[in-house]
C-alpha cells in the first residue's frame, strides 16, 4: 500500500496520459503487425521497422515528459527518451550489418533499461489518481526480464527475431490497458 501522498494531478495531466498511453499502443501493436510480415531477412524495411520502434518510445517519452511537473521522474522519462533514440541508431547498425543476434542483443539491452525506468515511473505514479499503475508495472517487469532472456539468446545457433514482434504487441497490450485503467479512474471521479 502506498502511504505518501501522490502530488495532484490535473485533468490535463490525466487526459494527455492517457492519449500518449493509448496512442503508443495502438503503435506498438501495428508495428508488430508489420515487423512480423517482415522480418525474414533484415532488408530495409525491416531495419527501418527496427529504427522506428524505440523511435516511437523516444517521442514517447518526450511527450510524456512534457506533461508531468519537473522532479525525479521527469528527469527518468527524459533519460529513457535519450537512451531509447540511441538505441533506435545501434538498432539501425545492427541490421544494417545483418546480425540478428546482434539486433537481438541491442533490442535486449533496451528492454531491460526500458523495463527498469517503466518500473521507477510506475512506482511513483502508483497514486490513486493515476489508477495504481498495474499494467505499466508488470509491463516493465517484463520487459526486463524478457530483455535479459534476449540478450542471453544472443548466444544461441540461429537467434530468433519473432520474438520482438511478440515483445511489441505485450507492451502495446499493457499500454492500451493502462489507458483504460486512467480513463476507468478519471470518470469514477
Amino acid at each position: 500500500m502506498n502511504t505518501t501522498a501522490a502530488p495532484p494531478v490535473s485533468t490535463s495531466e490525466r487526459s494527455s496520459l492517457i492519449r500518449l498511453y493509448l496512442t503508443r499502443g495502438v503503435l506498438a501493436i501495428a508495428w508488430a503487425i508489420a515487423f512480423a510480415a517482415s522480418h525474414d531477412t533484415l532488408d530495409a524495411i525491416a531495419v527501418t521497422l527496427l529504427v522506428v520502434y524505440p523511435l516511437i518510445d523516444a517521442v514517447s517519452s518526450l511527450l510524456d515528459q512534457l506533461a508531468v511537473p519537473d522532479g525525479s521522474e521527469r528527469r527518468l522519462i527524459a533519460l529513457n527518451g535519450i537512451v531509447s533514440a540511441v538505441i533506435a541508431v545501434a538498432l539501425g547498425f545492427a541490421g544494417t550489418v545483418g546480425n540478428a543476434a546482434a539486433v537481438l542483443g541491442v533490442f535486449g539491452s533496451w528492454a531491460v533499461l526500458s523495463g527498469a525506468a517503466q518500473l521507477i515511473v510506475g512506482l511513483a505514479r502508483r497514486g490513486p489518481t493515476l489508477g495504481k499503475q498495474w499494467p505499466t508495472l508488470i509491463s516493465g517487469g517484463l520487459s526486463f526480464l524478457v530483455g535479459a532472456t534476449y540478450i542471453a539468446q544472443t548466444t544461441a545457433d540461429s537467434p530468433s527475431l519473432d520474438v520482438l514482434a511478440i515483445y511489441a504487441t505485450g507492451g502495446g497490450i499493457f499500454f492500451i490497458a493502462q489507458a483504460a485503467l486512467l480513463a476507468w479512474k478519471h470518470t469514477r471521479r
